[in-house]
Formats: structure tokens, C-alpha cells, sequence
């Protein structure tokens, strides 16, 4: 059995959805899925691998991450160490596929992988299916983080799920995938609803009560009609196979009418069921 490493979260959700949890021998301190790395080995912060302890672990193979800035770091300290590794970097739903494979070939189980990479795929055009029946398309603002603001652009995934779920991205139009703005120009955007996914904070620890502070913002349209969302940063910012349940549950915000309210154990289960 190939032993490894996850440095990040969506790589340890990545990893699990492609059934091989089982090889996980440590994990970042933000991996938060699947349950069964709870009792796992910790390695630090994503952003600051503990080196030492992967060093220790003595893994095959090291599945890293560019997702965050700083994590260079990371790759930094693997390659003086001489550790076996791959990076994963997706910007979108196509890249999270191919991360599928390329674990498949780093691992020597291209079976696998194409088994997993099918599953997706499927997940991924049942959905586009569903979202054919949506005519009124919201508009969406996904925040980041609140100072200085970030959000998802034209590249990110979040334009994709905003899409399968029956929505438009306001910075659809920007090409990059994450882009640092100014609140004055979300105003001006002015978007139908507001999703809060602030990077690495709890949820409870979301405040929507500060965006009324916000010069202007009292006047949007989501902060009018209450369309402001805390939804957290999992899985809405983690680019993993797990992405779709996020995209099940704005479907259910959007379009109430036409879709039942969110489950989580059912978006679970439709996520996992067996071909």
C-alpha cells in the first residue's frame, strides 16, 4: 500500500473521494474530511508544514498544494528533504479531474483513478443537466475575505458551481481566479445575493452584521431583501470532488421553487453512491 501525505484539505477530500483515505498516514491541521483522519497524525497549518514529523512519517508519496499563497514554502522544505511529491493546483472543476488522474499515475493505480475521474465526471454532467431547467439566473457575490476583499473570478470554480447551481458570478468577467476588489465596486455591482466564505474562519464566527457598516451596502439589493448568506469556506473553497455538494446547496438558496431544500446527508450520499 502506497503511504502518504495530504498537505491541505481539498487534497485530503480529493484523496478520500478516490477511496484512499486508507493510505493517509498525516494530514494538514485544517483537513476536516473525511471523519476517519480525526485520530490521524497532524502535520501543522497548511501554509507551515511540521517537515520533521512528515519526514518522520517516511511517506511514499506527498500530495502538496499551490492553492493558498505561502504555501511555496512547503514545496520549498520537501525538496531539500528530498521527498517524494506532487503538486495539485486546480483553478477549476476540469483541473479537479485531472488532479484524479495524476494522483491515479503518481501512485501507480491508473484504474483507480479512472473509476474515480468517471464518478466525477458523471457528477459533473448530471449537474450541468439539472441546471438546464433553470431560466432566471441571480447574481452572485462570493466573498473571501473581508479586508482587503477577495473573491472568486472568471477562472475560479465558483463561477462553474454558480453556474450549475442556476447563478452568474458578479466578477464572471474578470479572467483571473481570485480577485482582490473594493467594496465600492461590489456595491456598484450590486448583486442578488451575497455568500460569505471567509478562508479559515469558523463559521459561527462570520458576522454578516458588518457589511451594513459597509459605505453603501445598506442599499444592495441582497442586503435589502436579507439574500445574505454565511456559508463558510467548506466546501465552497476547498477544490475537491466535494465542491458539488456546495453547488447542491446554493441550488437550494437560489431556486427553492424548483429544488428541495438542502440535505446534507443526502447531498453526502448522492456524492458517494456507487456507480
Amino acid at each position: 500500500m502506497v503511504k502518504m501525505v495530504s498537505l491541505c484539505p481539498s487534497n485530503t477530500e480529493l484523496l478520500d473521494f478516490m477511496g484512499l483515505t486508507p493510505n493517509l498516514i498525516g494530514v494538514d491541521d485544517y483537513s476536516t474530511w473525511p471523519p476517519e483522519i480525526n485520530e490521524m497524525q497532524r502535520l501543522g497549518p497548511d501554509q507551515d508544514i511540521d517537515m520533521d514529523i512528515v519526514e518522520k512519517l517516511n511517506p511514499d508519496l506527498v500530495v502538496a498544494s499551490l492553492t493558498v499563497p505561502g504555501m511555496e514554502k512547503n514545496i520549498e522544505r520537501l525538496k531539500e528533504r528530498g521527498l517524494p511529491y506532487i503538486i495539485l493546483n486546480p483553478d477549476s472543476l476540469t483541473d479537479i479531474g485531472e488532479n484524479i488522474l495524476k494522483v491515479g499515475e503518481a501512485i501507480g493505480d491508473k484504474n483507480l483513478a479512472k473509476a474515480a475521474y468517471d464518478k466525477y465526471h458523471r457528477l459533473y454532467e448530471e449537474s450541468k443537466k439539472s441546471s438546464e431547467m433553470i431560466k432566471e439566473k441571480p447574481s452572485i457575490y462570493w466573498e473571501w475575505w473581508p479586508k482587503p476583499v477577495f473573491t472568486a473570478g472568471g477562472q475560479n470554480w465558483l463561477t462553474e458551481i454558480s453556474e450549475l447551481a442556476g447563478g452568474q458570478n458578479i466578477y464572471a468577467d474578470d479572467e483571473r481566479a481570485s480577485v482582490q476588489t473594493e467594496w465600492d465596486d461590489v456595491r456598484k455591482r450590486n448583486p442578488d445575493y451575497v455568500f460569505l466564505t471567509w478562508v479559515g474562519v469558523k463559521l459561527e464566527k462570520i458576522n454578516p452584521a458588518l457589511l451594513q457598516k459597509r459605505p453603501g451596502w445598506p442599499e444592495m439589493d441582497a442586503l435589502k431583501s436579507n439574500r445574505v448568506k454565511v456559508l463558510g469556506d467548506a466546501p465552497f473553497c476547498r477544490p475537491s470532488p466535494r465542491i458539488f455538494i456546495g453547488m447542491r446547496k446554493v441550488k437550494s438558496i437560489l431556486h427553492p421553487d424548483l429544488f428541495p431544500a438542502f440535505v446534507q446527508k443526502e447531498a453526502e450520499d448522492w456524492l458517494y453512491a456507487d456507480a
